[in-house]
């Protein structure tokens, strides 16, 4: 069977023997809970008499939840909503086409790949695709992606400036709230912007697979597009429970690096992707990461729990531990907090 699952004929009418996860991990038939209450930050003034206000709603969120959402953040409904065409248009595409791109060497700056990166040694796989490239500076990157949709460079130009943009304004305001120098979080810290599309097709029993890991984000910020269809999960209070999307909003999850820069005041939840029977779901990510030398310390010089330590470092205990966030934040802990 084909690698990729968008080239597959829809619909599968049975699950494939190597998606099928041991019962231990599967997600079950039980219907999980909804997380109603989840923190809405309005952006809207944040340059303005609500900013120490909105700053505390990021805290509170980020300690309480480990994420958050945020509306009226300036990027128009339209441009979501355009990109979020271009990128189903792009995995419908023919199959020899995206086959172009498809690479599983994390070194290649656009690729597209199923499952993880380890397709080829999984005992199990994934249950999505997933088209990832660099976008920061734009002009270095964008000769490399996708020419079709004909519109694909035009305005997934225009949407990665823009969420990059965001994510630094949000950033900025939690800058401020550590109370770090201003731009703290700019240059070194935030040098590599990554766009990460996820790809469900319909799934024949969502029951018994995945359609990511359950994982935490390694780099610094995570921000999420979804579509109108659900399967985001976070662990909260060791239960799994769902993240439903909400009209024109983003989900920002703050990554490892952001805990450690705040001295563990901010967390990063652990979450996952589960399957739909009915429809084919797409998601955007834009992450934002350290460069590979910025030294990752602490901001706070009283009482540190971490030592600091470059992002290559960091990547290299992550990818080592099987990207347990525990174990890999675990060796650069300092002693007196082991």
């Amino acid at each position: 069977m084909e690698a990729l699952m968008s080239n597959w004929a829809n619909p599968v009418q049975s699950l494939p023997e190597k998606y099928i996860f041991p019962p231990e991990k599967r997600p079950g038939t039980h219907v999980f809970p909804v997380i109603n209450n989840i923190p809405i930050v309005d952006l809207r003034n944040v340059d303005g008499h609500d900013r120490s206000q909105i700053i505390q709603q990021i805290f509170d969120a980020s300690q309480e939840f480990g994420f958050f959402q945020v509306i009226n953040h300036g990027i128009p409904a339209s441009l979501m909503d355009d990109t979020m065409n271009v990128m189903k248009k792009f995995f419908a595409a023919p199959p020899d086409y995206k086959a172009s791109f498809y690479s599983t060497d994390i070194a290649k700056k656009c690729r597209i790949y199923s499952s993880t990166m380890n397709y080829d040694n999984e005992d199990v796989h994934y249950w999505r695709d997933n088209l990832t490239h660099h976008c920061h500076p734009l002009q270095d990157h964008v000769h490399l992606w996708p020419q079709y949709p004909t519109r694909y460079r035009e305005v997934v130009g225009t949407y990665s400036s823009e969420t990059m943009k965001l994510l630094l304004r949000i950033l900025e305001v939690i800058s401020e709230g550590l109370g770090v120098k201003p731009k703290y979080f700019e240059g070194e810290m935030s040098k590599n912007q990554l766009l990460s599309v996820n790809h469900h097709i319909p799934c024949p029993d969502p029951s018994l697979t995945l359609g990511m890991p359950q994982h935490s984000d390694p780099n610094l910020i995570s921000m999420l597009h979804q579509c109108s269809v659900p399967g985001l999960q976070v662990l909260r209070h060791g239960q799994w429970m769902n993240v439903d999307p909400t009209p024109d909003a983003f989900v920002v999850i703050p990554g490892l690096q952001l805990k450690v820069i705040s001295n563990g005041r901010f967390s990063s939840p652990m979450h996952r992707v589960v399957t739909h029977s009915g429809e084919a779901r797409t998601t955007i990510g834009t992450f934002l990461i350290p460069s590979n030398e910025v030294v990752i310390e602490p901001a706070e010089e009283y009482e540190p729990l971490y030592k600091g330590y470059t992002y290559t470092e960091f990547f290299s205990c992550f990818t080592k531990s099987n990207c347990d966030a525990d174990i890999a934040l675990g060796f650069f802990k300092n002693e007196t907090y082991k």
